[in-house]
């Protein structure tokens, strides 16, 4: 055996009996060879929290006097809301009151309520198990280290013969060339890098996010002689006809329902490999 390499008795484990190597042996190597299986991370489940969602109230209600919806002609009135919904007389229309010749109430067109919606907050629903088992070799090998040789006339070392079940090496660390005269090489590994991990929790669009207004119109000024109610959905405005030249003396109105909708939640993906480190060489007889 040339030196700078050492002696090694290397124990395949295919073959019948490894206990035949401890006889007269000092120290014992375990590693594992290239074709390391490889193992999910175990990633946590993402979730994501519901959006942040604001509803603005219709601008404005438009009475028309034409009795077909929608009521968008040109001497459509305008009757705007008070800003948080209360009730309000402003720009009210009195009973009766001409347009072109006809009544100027014959319909009221409400816009959908405008809605604001936030960004979903990820989160992790569940964390990953807390132990996971040791990476998996596809084979070990384990060999058995002389504690004493022998040394040679040559300037070489001499190992005894190999015990049923072992191969006779030498045995260098790092990943290295073999010398003349043992022709099977065998690389091992004593450790493993994990270069492994989970993509980070994040949240698609929000979709389903909606609300809905209560709309409400009165006879007099004081929102107390109401003639209608209506939910109106800030996905589409609203139109009715109403009985002609009815008079609108205030409104009022109200958010009554948000729903803040959902967004699909991402991430959570394991990604990278396990990565074998720290090699030894094996070189033995064939």
């Amino acid at each position: 055996m040339a030196l700078g390499l050492t002696p090694a008795l290397r124990w395949d484990p295919r073959c019948r009996s490894r206990d035949a190597g401890r006889q007269g042996r000092s120290r014992w190597r375990s590693a594992g060879s290239p074709d390391l299986q490889q193992v999910p991370k175990a990633c946590p489940a993402c979730a994501c929290d519901p959006p942040e969602v604001s509803c603005a109230l219709p601008t404005a209600w438009a009475a028309s006097s034409s009795s077909s919806c929608p009521g968008d002609e040109p001497d459509a009135v305008a009757t705007p809301f008070a800003a948080s919904g209360a009730c309000t007389a402003e720009a009210a229309i009195p009973a009766d009151q001409q347009c072109n010749g006809e009544p100027c109430v014959q319909s009221l067109t409400i816009a959908a309520p405008s809605i604001t919606t936030g960004a979903c907050t990820p989160r992790i629903d569940a964390p990953p198990p807390v132990h996971e088992r040791a990476p998996p070799w596809a084979t070990r090998a384990t060999a058995c280290l002389a504690g004493a040789h022998t040394a040679c006339a040559d300037a070489t070392t001499c190992a005894p013969a190999e015990p049923l079940g072992f191969l006779t090496c030498v045995y260098h660390e790092g990943d290295a060339a073999c010398p003349d005269g043992y022709a099977q090489r065998h690389v091992f590994y004593k450790d493993v890098l994990d270069g492994r991990d989970c993509t980070p929790c994040s949240c698609g669009e929000p979709t389903g996010t909606s609300c809905t207004v209560m709309a409400s119109v009165y006879r007099d000024a004081a929102c107390t002689d109401p003639i209608a109610s209506n939910l109106v959905s800030s996905s589409v405005p609203f139109c009715a006809v109403t009985p002609p030249g009815v008079g609108l003396g205030s409104k009022s109105a109200a958010v009554v329902a948000v729903e803040p909708g959902a967004c699909a939640p991402q991430g959570g993906d394991p990604i990278g490999e396990l990565q074998p480190a720290d090699p030894s060489t094996f070189c033995c007889i064939a």
